[in-house]
C-alpha cells in the first residue's frame, strides 16, 4: 500500500510541479508572484474540454492547442496587468495579480456557470498491475507528459539562446539590457512558457480527476505556489522537487491520517520548510546591499 501511495503522490506531484514552474519562472525574471496562474491552469483545462467535447479535436492536438491558448492568455495578462506596473512598487504588482485572478475566476463563473463539467477520458481505460503498485493508462500519460515537459523546459533554459537570455535577465536586468537583450521580449516569453505549462497541468488534472470547474484553479494554484516556495522560488529544479514532495506528502497524509487533512498537510510542509530553511530546499539565501 505504501508504494502505491508513493506512486499516486508522484503522479499528483508532477502536476503541482508544472504549476510551480510557472510561478518560479516569473518570479525568477521579474520577482513577481503571478497569483493569476491558477486561473490560467483552469483556462487550459476548459480549452482542452471544449476542444475535445464540442469541436471533436483529437486529444493530443487539443492538449497542444490548450497549451498555446494558455500561453496567449499569460502574455495578455502580462501586457495588460503587469507591464504597466513594472517600475512600481511590489505591492502594486501584487494587488494587480490578485485582481487579475479574481477577474478571471469570476469571468469563468459567468460564462461557464458553477456546474462541474465531466472531462472524457482520451482513450479506453486500462489498468496495469505490477507486484508493487497498480497504475492506469491515464496515470501513465500524466506522469510521462509531465516528465517530458519538465525535461523540455530544462533543455530550453540550459541549452538555447532564449534560455541564456532568461538566465541573464534573472541575474541582472540592467546589465542584460546593456548587453542588447530585449527585456520585454524575454519577460513575454517567460510568461508564455510558464502559462503553457500551467495549461498542460490543467488538461492533465482534467483527465485524471475527470472534472473541470471554474473554481478549480484556486487550491492547485496555491499549492503550486507552496511547491515553488518549498523548493526555492526562482529555482527551476527546486520547483520540480517541491511539487513532487508536496504531492507525496499530501497523498500520504490523506492515506495514513485523514483525507480531510490533505490540504493541511501541504501547508504544514510549507511552514516546516520555512522554519528550517527559509530560502527553500534548493534555494540560496540572497544578500541585498544597501
Amino acid at each position: 500500500m505504501f508504494v502505491q501511495q508513493l506512486m499516486n503522490g508522484l503522479i499528483l506531484g508532477s502536476t503541482y510541479a508544472l504549476i510551480a514552474l510557472g510561478y518560479t519562472m516569473v518570479y525568477g525574471i521579474i520577482e513577481l508572484i503571478n497569483f493569476a496562474h491558477g486561473e490560467i491552469y483552469m483556462f487550459g483545462a476548459f480549452v482542452g474540454l471544449i476542444l475535445v467535447t464540442v469541436l471533436k479535436v483529437p486529444f493530443f492536438l487539443a492538449f497542444l492547442l490548450a497549451m498555446a491558448a494558455s500561453a496567449l492568455l499569460g502574455i495578455t495578462i502580462e501586457y495588460l496587468a503587469y507591464r504597466p506596473l513594472r517600475r512600481s512598487s511590489r505591492l502594486a504588482a501584487l494587488i494587480s495579480a490578485i485582481g487579475a485572478s479574481i477577474f478571471l475566476s469570476n469571468l469563468a463563473l459567468l460564462i461557464m456557470g458553477s456546474t462541474p463539467y465531466n472531462f472524457p477520458t482520451p482513450f479506453e481505460a486500462k489498468v496495469y498491475e505490477t507486484p508493487f503498485f497498480i497504475i492506469s493508462r491515464v496515470e501513465i500519460l500524466v506522469l510521462l507528459s509531465s516528465l517530458l515537459l519538465m525535461i523540455a523546459l530544462t533543455l530550453i533554459v540550459q541549452k538555447t539562446k532564449i534560455g541564456k537570455a532568461m538566465r541573464a535577465v534573472a541575474q541582472d536586468k540592467d546589465t542584460a539590457s546593456l548587453m542588447g537583450i530585449n527585456i520585454n521580449k524575454i519577460v513575454t516569453i517567460t510568461f508564455a512558457i510558464g502559462s503553457a505549462l500551467g495549461g498542460a497541468a490543467g488538461v492533465m488534472v482534467g483527465i485524471y480527476f475527470r472534472t473541470v470547474t471554474p473554481t478549480m484553479g484556486l487550491m492547485p494554484g496555491l499549492k503550486g505556489f507552496v511547491a515553488a516556495v518549498v523548493g526555492g522560488i526562482g529555482n527551476i529544479p527546486g520547483a520540480m522537487l517541491g511539487g513532487i514532495l508536496l504531492g507525496i506528502a499530501e497523498v500520504l497524509g490523506a492515506a495514513y491520517i485523514s483525507s480531510q487533512y490533505r490540504d493541511a498537510v501541504a501547508f504544514a510542509l510549507l511552514i516546516l520548510v520555512l522554519l528550517l530553511k527559509p530560502s527553500g530546499l534548493l534555494g540560496k539565501p540572497v544578500q541585498e546591499k544597501v
